[in-house]
């Protein structure tokens, strides 16, 4: 399985230019691919064990994936709603209200991760490509097994990044989700990116589909991750 520069900048708790470090000073093995550097899990954590970095990597390790069991992206999602016709200027906000209904999450947690949120450089906003992004909380977070959220947001107009995306598409569809941990983080955000890949999820939220259409493919990419992790 191949991870981005973002995904092992996280698992590691380092930024991404020092994991830029390492690929070029330090020998970590990665695959250049249209302007971005892709990383085999399996070689990622051979690398570390050589450096006595191997307690850092313990969610690459490719052993049982905890969405398998935990974190199916179908009920995620219905708990974090799919959000229409959303304006640029008014997803902080959305945000916000995302993490004050989040399930499974106490009173004080929920406030924490509002002004979390709120804060500057609270959200990471990770582009996919094709005019998709995959927010996130910056800071990491362990909330319990049973919290967690996903939420779509389908913008009326293009979101400004700090940076362009590399593909040089605008972002107007957000997949914001939150883990309850950071080995289920990485697992998420993995499962959400290859669903965006290709396929009916990512189709179906292009063309802005009704609800029960997108939560059917969601289901199927829950049921196709399932069986290839029994």
């Amino acid at each position: 399985m191949y991870l981005n520069l973002i995904q092992i900048a996280e698992s590691f708790g380092v930024s991404e230019s020092v994991v830029e470090g390492w690929v070029r000073n330090e020998g970590l093995p990665c695959t250049p691919d249209r302007n971005r550097l892709l990383f085999d899990r399996t070689q990622v954590t051979q690398w570390a064990a050589k450096r006595g970095l191997a307690a850092r990597v313990g969610f690459l390790a490719p052993d049982r994936s905890a969405l398998s069991t935990h974190l199916r992206l179908g009920p995620l999602l219905r708990a974090g709603r799919i959000w229409r016709d959303v304006l640029a200027a008014d997803v902080p906000g959305i945000f916000e209200r995302i993490v004050t209904a989040l399930p499974g999450a106490t009173p004080a947690v929920r406030q924490l991760l509002g002004q979390r949120v709120r804060a500057k450089e609270g959200v990471t906003i990770a582009p996919v490509g094709g005019g998709f992004a995959l927010p996130h909380p910056s800071a990491r977070i362990t909330l319990g097994r049973d919290s967690g959220t996903v939420a779509l947001l389908l913008l009326r107009d293009d979101l400004v990044l700090d940076e362009p995306p590399a593909d040089g598409v605008l972002v107007k569809r957000l997949f914001f989700f939150i883990a309850p941990s950071p080995r289920g983080h990485l697992d998420l955000l993995a499962s959400l990116s290859r669903g965006l890949l290709h396929g009916p999820l990512r189709e179906l939220v292009e063309q802005g589909a009704p609800d029960d259409e997108i939560f059917k493919a969601v289901d199927a990419l829950d049921a196709a991750t399932a069986e290839a992790h029994p």
